[in-house]
């Protein structure tokens, strides 16, 4: 029988994830448009991020998967803000993820960044990046992940980073 991987079917522990709250010098969030591989007309926003590789912490992941999905490396990591477990149909399987959100900065203009280095499944299911507002987030019809995400920010940008990770609601799609 093989080893059953973690994030998938009959795995014991949720896939470690590492996601980045990437805001640029006017407070704008950077977020990835992505689409389901086997139905291009199911679309979503979502931060920056992904799975931890190896023996790499949570914050080295999340610094790795910024420079590898935007090609920034300048980013100042802050603290984990968020934290959620969330379970999600993708490309012909089911992911268990236990996510970290990470607020993070960076000093370039906004249109500086575009898709960078994509995975084989990012170059299927990516088409591309966007910088929002909060107003703009917030007046969104589109979905957009985490749940909740321009309520979010704007408690963020208001009062700022939480003393500790605020636990979000578990989302299971």
């Amino acid at each position: 029988m093989g080893e059953e991987r973690p994030g998938h079917p009959g795995a014991a522990e949720p896939r470690r994830v590492a996601r980045v709250v990437l805001l640029d010098p006017d407070d704008r969030i950077l977020l990835l448009h992505g689409y389901e591989p086997d139905d291009p007309e199911r679309t979503w926003w979502f931060t920056p991020g992904g799975g931890v590789e190896g023996d790499e912490t949570r914050e080295q992941a999340a610094l790795r998967e910024v420079a590898e999905e935007t090609g920034l490396t300048d980013v100042e990591l802050g603290p984990v803000v968020w934290q959620r477990y969330c379970s999600f149909p993708f490309a012909g399987r089911r992911w268990d993820q236990d996510e970290w959100y990470y607020l993070a900065r960076t000093r370039r203009p906004a249109a500086a960044v575009a898709l960078a280095d994509p995975t084989e499944l990012e170059a299927r299911s990516v088409t591309g990046l966007r910088w929002w507002t909060s107003a703009e987030l917030s007046a969104a019809r589109e979905t957009v992940y985490p749940t909740r995400l321009a309520g979010l920010l704007r408690t963020l940008l208001d009062e700022g980073p939480p003393e500790s990770p605020v636990v979000l609601a578990p989302e299971i799609v």
